[in-house]
């Protein structure tokens, strides 16, 4: 067996078959990813998803990381509807991402005997652990799964900056940010454009000059001064994650040196 890297993918070859796989990886959820569709927090269905999704990438040796956002709860945006200063709004969806974390450890827990650890960017000490960066890479190192929840503890960030900022942190492969009913990045909104392509791949720059609203445009500048690759796909296809580390197009990657490609 050897291995060798390409692109940030680690490419191993074992008895006579090429198989790509990260060993470490950044999951990106939105809050609306527990959710149920008829306003409830939590959804049942999409919590049993997640949990097997990352059973699975772990039965394969995958070290599992897991930040998620908090808009199933609440979202710093609403502060004008709510009449809310700004800040404070932000606070408030911070602490919605700390719930949401403590949730996902309690559904990934009752399924695995994996050791699942809550880490968190504001001081919370009766419930999880304060996030420290080489804490955090041990835990992956000894096979625990991580739940990274307060985003940066920072006002005026959304969740997908963070992700990418803990990814490089901890040395992640790659960022793996799941969408619920989008299975990549398109040309146009495929809902209002039947015309709409889908992306295989894209470079970073594309992604900024064009716009591409899949997220936070302040994420993908981090990854691409850090170079770190992002996929984008929809978390409703199952055993999603495993298709992607064993190398299969089941979205849309981001990356450097990557040449922007439609299906």
């Amino acid at each position: 067996m050897f291995k060798k890297t390409i692109n940030s993918v680690t490419v191993i070859k074992c008895e006579g078959r090429n198989k790509m796989k990260y060993k470490r990886i950044l999951l990106k959820l939105s809050g609306g990813a527990l959710g149920g569709e008829n306003n409830e927090l939590f959804c049942k269905e999409k919590l049993q998803n997640i949990t097997n999704q990352i059973k699975a990438a772990r039965a394969k040796g995958i070290e599992v990381a897991v930040l998620v956002g908090g808009g199933n709860i609440f979202r710093g945006r609403d502060a004008e509807e709510w009449k809310i200063e700004n800040v404070e709004a932000d606070n408030i969806g911070m602490m919605a991402t700390i719930i949401n974390s403590l949730m996902l450890r309690g559904a990934i827990s009752s399924k695995t005997e994996d050791d699942v650890r809550v880490m968190t960017s504001i001081p919370v000490p009766s419930v999880a652990e304060p996030y420290i960066r080489l804490k955090a890479k041990k835990h992956l190192e000894k096979g625990r799964i991580i739940i990274f929840g307060g985003g940066l503890g920072q006002p005026f960030v959304t969740t997908d900056y963070p992700a990418v900022q803990r990814a490089i942190e901890i040395d992640a492969d790659i960022v793996l940010m799941a969408k619920s009913g989008t299975d990549g990045v398109y040309t146009a909104d495929p809902r209002k454009d039947e015309n709409a392509k889908r992306y295989k791949n894209l470079s970073y720059e594309d992604v900024i000059n064009k716009n591409l609203k899949v997220a936070d445009q302040s994420a993908f500048v981090l990854a691409r001064d850090y170079k770190m690759p992002l996929y984008i796909f929809d978390f409703d296809n199952q055993n999603a994650i495993s298709k992607i580390c064993d190398g299969e197009l089941v979205g849309t990657y981001i990356g450097d040196n990557c040449t922007t490609e439609l299906y």
